[in-house]
């Protein structure tokens, strides 16, 4: 395990100057709804808030972070108009983040507005949709959704859609229907990025049947490592490679560590028996979650149980095609030296001393990111010269 004197950890530090870490997924917009409305006076990320969030920008600078997916979730029980108006609000709230703090955060929607946010040490911000359902079963909804700013749609978050299932409900639709070919179809057409994680495995392997572009899994890790629905299975990594996706290796304890699976289910449970959501981060949620930890020590995984992921991931679909989505801020444990977003030098220490090269690291926290966004956009410019906005329905094509 590295310590803050190691040789290791500083080469890390260095390394992330130059080749910093885009992750691909958290949540801190909806930890800002949650806990203040959005009231950014309330809780202000220039200053220290690490009683409040694993995020703040003290924090994403010591972590070396210089690209972040901000995802602009929505809970599955809001549903139709509701879910599109709170994914909206998710969306506005991304954008007032950027204009209150220039100095260090700066809107991105291309490959190139990454590389130049980067060149002025700014944090590049993008913006991801969390679940299918924040579009209303309409394509014009996701459309504006691009033209809003979103550069990915996770096609599914925890619940089953009538056109894509999710790998923590029943299925519904087989993988994915009719409709849901043509939402990734559209998705590719408009340059927008296809979002694996969350979804079933029959989803994944149909949205590569269908895929024109790079797919990525924004917080996914290795379900041969850790065998939790939420994980991707070798044979869909392996498919990565003729793709050119990404697969971002999460942090979530109950997704990274076997021991950690019961113990959250227990866990969760205990807050549902507190009238609570089980990814209730607000005040109460955390005080029940606390208390349940102290009279239940939980298994804790470390930087070396999510680096068992990435050799996993780097050995079946090659290294080009891995990198990192923390999921900060939208799970209520994390690991050991992974606490928060100034950790991630720790995780790539881990992988130095597992004899990765740094070019082979640059890779992972950088290039691979921001190559598979510059391919979705090059995609999205042949596809429109092969065809328009498409008008399908979802009772047209699924009846």
């Amino acid at each position: 395990m590295t310590t803050a004197a190691s040789p290791s950890l500083q080469r890390a530090r260095a390394l992330l100057v130059e080749h910093p870490v885009v992750d691909g997924h958290n949540d801190l917009p909806w930890a800002l709804r949650e806990q203040v409305r959005y009231d950014l006076d309330a809780l202000d990320i220039a200053h220290d808030q690490h009683e409040r969030l694993h995020t703040d920008l003290a924090r994403l600078r010591a972590g070396g972070v210089g690209a972040q997916f901000w995802s602009v979730y929505v809970p599955g029980e809001l549903t139709g108009d509701d879910a599109v108006s709170a994914t909206l609000e998710q969306i506005d709230a991304v954008r007032m983040l950027a204009a209150r703090y220039p100095e260090d955060l700066q809107l991105a929607f291309t490959a190139e507005d990454v590389e130049a946010a980067h060149a002025q040490r700014r944090i590049a911000s993008l913006m991801g949709a969390e679940g299918g359902h924040s579009i209303n079963n309409s394509l014009a909804t996701l459309r504006a959704l691009y033209q809003l700013g979103v550069r990915y749609l996770t096609l599914t978050h925890n619940n089953s859609l009538d056109w894509a299932d999710s790998a923590t409900d029943e299925p519904r639709a087989g993988g994915l229907s009719r409709f849901g070919e043509e939402v990734v179809a559209e998705m590719n057409r408009l340059g927008m990025l296809v979002d694996l994680s969350h979804v079933a495995a029959e989803t994944m392997r149909d949205a590569l049947r269908v895929a024109e572009a790079p797919v990525i899994f924004s917080h996914s890790s290795a379900r041969a490592v850790c065998d939790h629905p939420r994980n991707i299975p070798d044979d869909v990594l392996a498919q990565l490679p003729a793709n050119g996706g990404v697969a971002m290796a999460t942090f979530v304890p109950k997704f990274i560590l076997p021991e950690a699976v019961a113990w959250m289910r227990s866990a969760d449970e205990n807050m549902r028996a507190h009238g609570l959501h089980h990814l209730d981060l607000g005040e109460e949620g955390r005080r029940v979650q606390q208390a349940f930890e102290t009279a239940n020590p939980r298994p804790v995984p470390d930087a070396r149980t999510v680096a068992d992921h990435l050799d996993h991931m780097r050995e079946v679909a090659g290294i080009d095609h891995i990198g990192i989505g923390g999921d900060y801020d939208g799970t209520p444990f994390t690991p050991a030296q992974l606490e928060d977003v100034s950790g991630y030098p720790h995780l790539v220490a881990e992988l130095l001393d597992r004899n990765w090269s740094e070019a082979d690291l640059s890779k992972l926290t950088w290039s691979n990111a921001v190559r598979v966004l510059r391919e979705a956009e090059e995609a999205a410019l042949t596809l429109q010269t092969r065809r328009g906005p498409s008008i399908a329905t979802i009772d047209e094509l699924d009846g």
